[in-house]
């Protein structure tokens, strides 16, 4: 193999990975029930990320809060 056909190989790997992570953080999806709970604990707890994540597994702290921020954000 050329360096040319190294070189644009090696790039196509790169972008179509940078794609998926961008693709994964900007949809993050939660179920009805995952949905529900988060309103609920909010509602007790406020905003308490770590706790809140606590209770659904598989969800960390920040994909919490950067799933309400994006839906429920009062900033408009």
């Amino acid at each position: 193999m050329s360096d040319l056909e190294m070189s644009s190989s090696d790039d196509a790997s790169v972008d179509s990975s940078t794609e998926d992570n961008s693709s994964q953080e900007s949809e993050l999806q939660f179920s009805y029930d995952e949905e529900t709970l988060i309103i609920r604990m909010f509602n007790l707890v406020g905003e308490r990320w770590s706790l809140i994540a606590g209770r659904i597994p598989g969800r960390t702290a920040e994909e919490i809060e950067k799933y309400w921020n994006t839906r429920y954000s009062t900033s408009q």
